[in-house]
């Protein structure tokens, strides 16, 4: 089959050429300038698989083969869908694997006795709790006087506002990219849990794609869990979790001698979990998604 040649005169011009043989044409590509510096597709190196790391649920291992090195992944899920649950587990497997993790919190929401409860060795532990602040000064209000009540309804809702909410967003943004850029870490999870659906949306896209291209080169897994997918196509798997059942039992019942509520892993025992996997580049795209079940377990702290 002939085809259409072309060349480039000295004065730029492309010049057309009837009917000339494909080589011909491959050759005089090749000669061009511009051109030169390109590599064929068939000569492009096939990026290899990332290397696979324990979620810390069977299941979730299971139905995506874990979490990738190097790729960011995210967990998405309404409230009481298991994402917390998922979040300590990987903490926690990551830590047995002496791996020394950072978790930016962006709403402060983590249970420090829940973590420890589960697994998570606090020690291999980077525990980031953004502030609601508009920088990470420590706060000084414990030195004052207590405040009227007036004003601490006014602080709450100061703490509750969306411009508050954003400045931790912002802070949670930073501190990523500074954890990221230090590299060392074999798990950064951010948790935009408790940030509201339409703040994470608001995330930009081109920190989403710095934040892929920081952790590409590394043997960091990222882990983003939130509400609803914010990634976009920077997430190498996206799985999405739901609440599928009713708890079978309440696990933990208070004493007349505890004036503290049990932590969070203490409430809920046998609460079944949907997972779906939305996407994953990591294998040949399924015809349909595909989903597995697990169930929660209530960790008595003592």
């Amino acid at each position: 089959m002939s085809s259409l040649a072309f060349s480039a005169p000295s004065g730029g011009a492309v010049v057309f050429a009837a009917k000339k043989e494909p080589a011909l044409v491959l050759e005089r590509l090749a000669a061009l300038p511009k051109l030169a510096s390109v590599t064929a597709a068939s000569r492009l190196e096939v990026r290899p698989t990332p290397e696979m790391v324990s979620s810390g649920i069977r299941e979730i291992d299971e139905l995506a083969g874990g979490l990738p090195r190097g790729c960011l992944s995210e967990i998405c899920g309404p409230a009481s869908s298991g994402r917390t649950s998922v979040l300590l587990s990987a903490l926690a497997a990551a830590t047995r694997r002496q791996e020394v993790c950072a978790l930016v919190d962006t709403t402060d929401a983590l249970d420090a006795a829940s973590a420890a409860a589960t697994g998570v060795e606090l020690e291999r532990l980077l525990w980031i709790r953004c502030t609601r602040g508009s920088d990470f000064s420590p706060r000084t209000s414990d030195l004052r006087p207590p405040a009227p009540q007036s004003d601490v309804r006014r602080l709450t809702s100061e703490a509750r506002s969306p411009r508050s909410e954003v400045r931790s967003l912002e802070q949670a943004l930073r501190v990523t990219d500074l954890l990221l850029q230090s590299g060392g870490f074999g798990l950064v999870a951010i948790d935009l849990g408790d940030v509201h659906d339409s703040a994470a949306r608001r995330i930009p896209l081109a920190s989403w794609f710095r934040f892929q291209r920081a952790v590409e080169p590394t043997a960091t897994a990222l882990l983003v869990v939130a509400q609803a997918p914010c990634a976009q196509t920077c997430a190498s798997l996206l799985i999405r979790l739901q609440a599928g059942g009713k708890p079978s039992a309440l696990s933990y019942q208070l004493s007349a001698q505890e004036k503290l509520g049990p932590a969070h892993a203490q409430l809920l025992d046998g609460l079944q979990i949907e997972g779906e996997l939305l996407r994953s580049r990591l294998q040949r795209k399924p015809a349909q998604s595909t989903t597995t079940v697990f169930a929660t377990k209530a960790v008595r702290i003592a």
